[in-house]
């Protein structure tokens, strides 16, 4: 009796160890993590494929450079520039459009700047730069931010000129950076599913909106296992099926705060 309950705890701690070693690491935006989205997706995911999913959020950047050390087995970002280079570099396998949604730029509602109702992003950034009204800037190196100083640059604002006064960078996420514009009335970039999610509003709304500029495409990629051999390529690649599989799409699509759609997917079948 004794030996068959050993070799029974045995089995047990096999199945348990093989069932831990199912689990892959993510690196992220801060976006897909603080919208609530991952909370949807990776339990239904999970549930599926049997995989467990550990998510590093950080800055599209950084998730890069996470990617680029063999410290994650996928990559889910979204800055289509720094994507192409990463793959370019050999880092990644192959990329797959999974989603979007588009940037908005908030700020508090009494609205120094006069940039309301206006469209034109760009003209926006350069009311703001000319009002030196407060603006938060994650500085973190994200897509986010990567889109703010794109923004920036087409609107021919010096930024070096409103460092220390009317700009400030923060080397931080989404989230902190809404808490932050809500407690000093500043204007932000923020992406439309995070803004959705937050709830310490304040005085905050959303001032610009729905132009062509502001579109965020999201896109997701395997590192690349010949790079980094303990990279879980099949484990991993599962995961990446599955977001641009129906199912995964519908999951995407099916995830909503207040009644609205957070991310609208667009894998190509």
């Amino acid at each position: 009796m004794r030996k068959l309950a050993t070799i029974g705890a045995v089995l047990l701690w096999s199945t348990i160890a093989f069932a831990q070693d199912r689990t892959i690491t993510v690196a992220s935006t801060t976006s897909t993590e603080q919208s609530g989205l991952f909370g949807h997706l990776l339990p239904l995911f999970s549930k599926a494929e049997g995989i467990s999913v550990k998510v590093v959020a950080v800055g599209t950047g950084q998730a890069l450079d996470i990617g680029r050390r063999g410290d994650a087995d996928v990559v889910f970002v979204h800055d289509r520039p720094a994507e192409d280079k990463f793959m370019s570099e050999g880092q990644g396998v192959k990329r797959f459009d999974v989603m979007y949604n588009d940037f908005v730029i908030v700020g508090p509602r009494s609205d120094p700047a006069r940039i309301s109702g206006s469209k034109d992003v760009v003209e926006a950034l350069r009311k703001i730069a000319t009002a030196k009204a407060p603006f938060i800037s994650r500085g973190d190196k994200s897509g986010t931010h990567a889109a703010e100083l794109r923004l920036w640059k087409e609107a021919g604002v010096d930024l070096n000129a409103g460092k220390d006064n009317w700009y400030r960078e923060i080397g931080q996420g989404m989230g902190p950076a809404l808490n932050m514009a809500s407690s000093s009335n500043a204007y932000l970039l923020s992406d439309r599913g995070t803004w959705l999610s937050f709830k310490n509003r304040g005085e905050l709304a959303i001032l610009t909106e729905g132009d062509k500029r502001l579109f965020n495409q999201y896109g997701v990629m395997l590192v690349n296992p010949a790079k980094h051999p303990n990279v879980k390529a099949k484990d991993g690649q599962a995961f990446i099926d599955w977001l641009v599989s129906r199912k995964g799409q519908e999951a995407i699509a099916g995830y909503k705060v207040g009644g609205e759609q957070l991310f609208f997917p667009n894998a190509p079948h």
